[in-house]
């Protein structure tokens, strides 16, 4: 083989790596603007083969069965997740991290609505992932969480102080990604003021200058809208708790029924099927937010009171975890119809939240803020205190760990 032959196998041999590169970043784009359309549930192979332009059997040259493609496309988004938090950029003041953290997502937000990126949307779908895959990825996100929670506090800390930065990191993971879901609401020519607006809030927090976190306990008779049934209650804790645990996909009939010791005709006697098991989970958590909500906004005193009654009873049902509420990293994991019924469904309790933010701002007991922009964010709060139930030994109480993963909204980051 003469000299310019020997040159030219390497090239060749590196530029088809390449192409392959390219082609598998094609297809993993492909699956996560699928998942976030349909959810995990409706990725096909099928599909993404048309979405980039090959047959089905190409697309196996890549990835051999559904799992290992929706594998690939999570891991992608989690990499890219990292990417926004960049939790071992250069040193800077933590003020200064989250300027930039947000400066990064509204910018990936901005792409994906422009369709240059694929949706961060898959991200919600590791809970249903086959194992190894799904154990491996999520104790991979919260290491992420963990490396920017030290962004927010000092190594050397007690238990508490490192708890709290954790509280910081993981809420501020989980607003990020709930934005995903609202900032539908608003044009990408809106993103800079919306940007803006989100930093004032985490920043400064909610409260005025020299308020306290003092909720008032709200009346136990009225916290629970009235059961439907005691077989149909039963379903709906076990198919909640499954769908934050696993995901939709992962909340299976068989899983929801073999945990209560109930056969699948038992299940089928009470409901036509999963999809409407899964909307009855969230109208009922719906439900119970909106009647903490009423019972709290009854209440005597301060709207800044009224507004600390109902976060505390609402993130008491979620770090519990006996009976929480519905997360919503499974709203953005369901099929599309069923996803619009939720949204809608969250958005109706976003705006109760958004006009007592309003009054309050009136009353002069709320600082002033965006009431749309901070509702949301309370809506993200409440969902994603379920995750700090497992970290619950670094607080000396339940109490403690409510204040402390309320107070970065209530008071700002950096209190």
């Amino acid at each position: 083989m003469d000299l310019q032959a020997r040159h030219e196998k390497p090239a060749q041999a590196e530029r088809e790596t390449d192409r392959y590169r390219l082609k598998r970043d094609e297809i993993v784009a492909a699956a996560a603007r699928q998942i976030a359309e349909r959810g995990l549930k409706g990725l096909t192979l099928v599909g993404v083969a048309g979405m980039v332009g090959l047959s089905t059997n190409s697309v196996t040259y890549y990835f051999r069965r559904k799992e290992l493609l929706a594998e690939a496309a999570v891991e992608d988004a989690l990499a890219r997740f990292a990417e926004v938090l960049a939790p071992d950029s250069p040193p800077s003041t933590p003020r200064d991290y989250l300027r930039d953290v947000l400066a990064r997502n509204f910018a990936l937000a901005a792409a994906t609505r422009r369709g240059e990126a694929p949706p961060l949307t898959v991200l919600s779908e590791v809970r249903a992932l086959e194992e190894p895959a799904r154990t491996r990825l999520i104790a991979a996100y919260f290491a992420l969480v963990a490396r920017v929670s030290r962004r927010f506090g000092e190594a050397g800390g007690d238990a508490r102080e490192k708890g709290r930065a954790v509280a910081r990191a993981q809420l501020l993971c989980d607003l990020l990604h709930w934005a995903r879901t609202w900032l539908r609401l608003y044009a990408i020519e809106d993103f800079p003021r919306v940007e803006a607006r989100l930093f004032d809030l985490m920043d400064r927090g909610l409260a005025q200058p020299g308020a306290r976190w003092a909720p008032p306990e709200l009346p136990f008779d009225q916290r629970e809208p009235a059961v439907r049934g005691t077989n149909v209650e039963a379903y709906l804790r076990v198919a909640t708790r499954l769908v934050n645990l696993r995901g939709y996909r992962g909340a299976s009939v068989e899983r929801i029924a073999g945990e209560l010791q109930l056969s699948k005709g038992s299940f089928y006697h009470h409901l036509n099927g999963k999809d409407d098991l899964v909307r009855a989970c969230f109208d009922r958590s719906f439900n119970r937010v909106s009647a903490r909500q009423h019972c709290a906004f009854a209440l005597e005193g301060s709207y800044w009171d009224r507004l600390c009654g109902a976060l505390s009873s609402l993130l008491e049902l979620q770090v519990l975890d006996e009976q929480p509420l519905l997360r919503d990293t499974a709203l953005l994991a369901l099929p599309e119809e069923m996803r619009r019924h939720a949204i809608n469904r969250s958005d109706r309790v976003a705006r109760r939240f958004a006009g007592l933010l309003s009054d309050g701002i009136s009353e002069g007991s709320i600082r002033p803020i965006d009431p749309l922009i901070a509702s949301q964010c309370l809506i993200g709060l409440v969902n994603s205190a379920s995750d700090m139930a497992p970290r619950s030994h670094r607080w000396p109480s339940r109490a403690a760990l409510i204040e402390d993963y309320a107070g970065p909204l209530l008071f700002g980051f950096f209190r």
